[in-house]
């Protein structure tokens, strides 16, 4: 007899372990919390640490607001040595002696903050022609990549020895830090690699919030599982009544009874402080869902 799939709903704040995929880890607190539907809102490197939101049942129609958002990340950089992958994955391919000061480690790190152009390393997910880049890669094949335009809302740096600086990124999402690794190297010409990786931030989440796999793994999930505003809490609030709620399931037109000038995406709550969706206000303060949330 079949262990029947739980109809779970709400999010998970993991700290990836390094040396798991993102994948591995949403299927692994999937199978041990026996839940019918899990995702994730973007991976990380199998090398990289740090938050990563998993998000179960009506959670995953939220994880495309994450996507496309904000992240920030603290990376070690290895300078001295470049390799193929822009990681310490990767086979080293040159290595330079390091004769650089503080200051000029510090000014080539900030040449990096605004509006940049980034080309994607090889090793990536970005496809072809229908096929990943790192499977190319693999094959001793590179093709030339164009550079994406980016945003590094704010950077810095701490030199720890004679090689290796930490880095703290806020950056736009899509943004490669193993690519920003390698470009700092080429810049103060002597190459550079990423050794170590952890996401610290998504909009308003922080590592901080998440728990490790082996404790997520020992808790009960109710004791552990957020709801799945959590991910979204950025946005602005709407409280309706139930009845309106009820309308609008229906897909009947509903206009708020008072006047709200608000055009931005919201978050509609029911009477009871419940998720109920995510929309808009249209004109003559007509209600419209983008999403809508069955959580029980």
């Amino acid at each position: 007899m079949t262990n029947k799939k739980k109809h779970i709903h709400g999010v998970l704040l993991v700290n990836k372990p390094q040396g798991l995929t993102s994948n591995a880890v949403m299927q692994k607190l999937r199978w041990h919390f026996n839940a019918k539907k899990a995702g994730h809102t973007g991976s990380l490197d199998p090398m990289a640490t740090g938050l990563l939101p998993i998000c179960f049942g009506q959670a995953t129609k939220v994880c495309e607001y994450l996507l496309g958002s904000s992240k920030r990340y603290t990376a070690r950089v290895r300078l001295g040595q470049t390799t193929n992958t822009y990681d310490a994955d990767g086979e080293v391919q040159e290595t330079h002696r390091v004769d650089l000061s503080d200051a000029e480690i510090q000014k080539a790190v900030c040449e990096f903050r605004g509006e940049i152009q980034q080309v994607p390393p090889m090793f990536s997910a970005l496809k072809k022609d229908g096929q990943p880049l790192y499977k190319l890669a693999r094959q001793g094949k590179e093709i030339e990549r164009p550079a994406r335009k980016m945003t590094v809302y704010d950077i810095s740096s701490r030199r720890i020895n004679e090689t290796d600086i930490d880095i703290d990124v806020h950056c736009s999402s899509g943004f490669y830090v193993r690519s920003l690794a390698h470009d700092l190297g080429q810049n103060l010409n002597c190459g550079g690699h990423l050794i170590a990786l952890q996401r610290t931030a998504i909009k308003q989440i922080t590592v901080e919030q998440s728990r490790s796999m082996d404790d997520l793994l020992e808790s009960e999930l109710e004791n552990v599982l957020l709801p799945v505003d959590v991910l979204i809490d950025d946005m602005p609030v709407l409280h309706i009544s139930d009845q309106q709620a009820k309308r609008l399931l229906l897909g009947q037109t509903v206009h708020l009874d008072t006047p709200d000038q608000r055009k931005e995406r919201l978050r509609m709550v029911n009477e009871t402080g419940e998720l109920f969706a995510i929309g808009c206000i249209l004109e003559k303060q007509r209600l419209k869902t983008e999403k809508i949330f069955v959580l029980s």
